[in-house]
């Protein structure tokens, strides 16, 4: 019987048998997705709730005002230049190049490991050093320093001091994340952020049980800069270190080599070129953005209308992202990179067109819960301490300009995904580079024409207008690149119609429940009760629309498959 089987597997047609290998790969990869993306969407969760709590003990700590900006904006720049140092290329180019190197090379790619790694400690170490020394010209890119805020400007530059260490550490966290990534070893890298909201917490809440909270930039004291710059810092390093131990049981060993030359870096550096361009145009964009808001916070030092207020509503904006999203790409990457490998561009299309559907359950009613009840989620988050209600009020005006905007930042993501799995990095930064214009050009009209307390949200919408018309234009090119739309059924599109008529009605019907509950009277109470009201009235209308409408991605999500 056993021979029989064996010589009818023989006679069938060679392709018949692909198909049913492929068949049996991609089921296996199905799972591994669904465990991994759970995984990480577990510990995003966590990661992103206690960095919920850091970031509302810090608005009670410094406010929304001039004073947060000056911290804000100096741990913005180690952010920045550590992106555009090699931040970028770690992200979106080097995990094929891992993938790639541990596939085909003899020893499995250990000795490129190391000598990627090495690299960029080397890369790392000087370009920190070079920018704690040049910190007060580059505060001057993102804060004006003229005779009225002077002080401002020199604050921030001093938090920059304290602050710009991070950039090494948050190269060795993205290096060692990546080497773990390449692994299909997810979790580390999503939970150890954990750690450093743990340290900032902490930090937090010692300046407010032990010092007096200031609510202007004049009195700050050197102990609370000294405690805001060390624990700051002292948070991303033990993130970055906590990392070590994981890839030492993967199996990485770091042993330091320098023998870079003909060994397959070269086209790393050569694929990682047009993603340093395309960080660059996204750096360009956060700097004219970062110093116009900041401008209106020089302006109206306390009314909360300006550089802080913005990130503060960006980084709550960009939660169901950060869940979702960024959980699903770092899984499928490593996979979808294998299918263009393979010359499997219909696996590539249905991963890529599935991952957009299963997000989109999320990110669409979310876009929206954001424009009906933006008002309520700033106040309770952060109308304490520091902070009140009115200096509040602007950032959830900004969170309501955000809104809608999730919906194509979130799809462009993906289907940038899709050109690097060809290692295509020019077309990403012709991407960028088209937002980021688009951006720059909006955002400067609204700083100009605008009074300077609205000038900041219409930024915030200027940001969802530009990813509107990057969506618009990746997806024209990326149909180009896989000779079809990446939906030939048109399902993709069904999906979101449907999820649209599910998510407005159930916004509108949230906002009208928030509202009924305003007079309940202000506060922190009657706040919370109008947010669940509006928040609950608007999940189950949504819930009850999309199963009516049959959304079957419900089903879907829990486990990713």
């Amino acid at each position: 019987m056993v021979e029989g089987a064996d010589s009818a597997a023989r006679t069938m047609p060679q392709e018949q048998q692909n198909r049913g290998r492929r068949a049996v790969r991609r089921k296996k990869d199905k799972g591994g997705l669904a465990r991994s993306s759970l995984l990480m969407a577990v510990g995003t969760v966590v990661s992103r709730a206690t960095g919920l709590i850091r970031q509302v003990l810090q608005a009670a700590a410094l406010g929304t005002g001039l004073l947060a900006s000056t911290y804000n904006t100096a741990n913005t720049v180690p952010t920045s230049l550590y992106t555009l140092l090699i931040g970028g290329a770690l992200n979106a180019v080097l995990v094929p190049q891992l993938v790639r190197a541990r596939a085909t090379q003899p020893d499995g790619g250990r000795a490129y490991e190391q000598r990627l790694v090495t690299l960029v400690v080397c890369v790392l170490g000087v370009g920190t050093a070079l920018a704690v020394w040049a910190a007060p010209r580059i505060v001057g890119l993102y804060m004006r320093d003229t005779p009225d805020s002077h002080e401002a400007f020199e604050l921030t530059v001093t938090f920059a001091r304290f602050l710009l260490p991070q950039i090494f550490f948050y190269g060795l966290f993205g290096i060692y994340g990546q080497v773990l990534n390449a692994r299909e070893k997810f979790g580390a890298m999503t939970w150890t952020p954990v750690l450093n909201n743990v340290v900032l917490v902490g930090m937090f809440a010692a300046y407010l049980g032990l010092m007096t909270v200031p609510d202007r930039v004049e009195d700050i004291t050197a102990d609370q800069v000294l405690l805001l710059g060390i624990g700051t810092t002292a948070g991303i390093a033990v993130q970055a270190l906590a990392l070590i131990p994981f890839a030492r049981a993967a199996g990485f060993r770091f042993r330091p080599r320098f023998d870079w030359r003909g060994t397959g870096l070269g086209k790393s550096v050569h694929a990682a070129k047009w993603t340093l361009l395309f960080v660059l145009a996204n750096q360009v964009a956060l700097t004219v953005v970062t110093n116009y808001a900041n401008a209106a916070d020089q302006e109206l030092p306390r009314a909360g209308a300006g550089y802080s207020a913005y990130t503060y509503a960006q980084t709550i904006w960009l939660l169901p992202q950060s869940i979702v999203t960024v959980s699903l790409v770092t899984a499928l990457l490593p996979r979808m990179s294998r299918s263009v490998a393979e010359g499997r561009i219909p696996d590539l299309r249905a991963d890529l067109s599935r991952a957009l559907r299963i997000s989109g359950v999320v990110i669409v009613p979310a876009a929206f819960l954001f424009l009906a009840l933006g008002p309520q989620i700033s106040s309770l988050l952060f109308a304490h301490g520091a902070a009140d209600a009115d200096s509040a009020r602007p950032l959830g005006y900004m969170l309501q300009a955000f809104g809608l905007g999730l919906i194509p930042f979130s799809a462009q993501y993906l289907l940038l995904r899709g050109f690097y799995a060809y290692e295509d990095t020019r077309t990403p930064f012709l991407m960028a580079a088209w937002i980021a214009a688009v951006n720059i050009a909006l955002a400067t009209a609204c700083h100009v024409l605008l009074p300077a307390r609205w000038a900041v949200v219409g930024m915030a919408g200027a940001y969802t207008v530009s990813y509107a018309a990057g969506l618009a234009l990746t997806a024209h090119l990326l149909r180009k690149r896989l000779g079809g739309r990446i939906d030939d059924d048109g399902g993709l599109r069904r999906t979101y119609v449907k999820l649209f008529c599910a998510a407005g009605p159930a916004a509108g019907l949230g906002w009208a429940a928030a509202r009924a509950c305003a007079g309940l009277g202000s506060g922190t109470w009657p706040t919370a009760v109008a947010l669940a009201t509006g928040a609950l009235v608007t999940a189950a209308g949504f819930l009850l629309l999309a199963r009516l409408m049959k959304v079957n991605e419900l089903r879907r999500l829990p486990g990713m498959r």
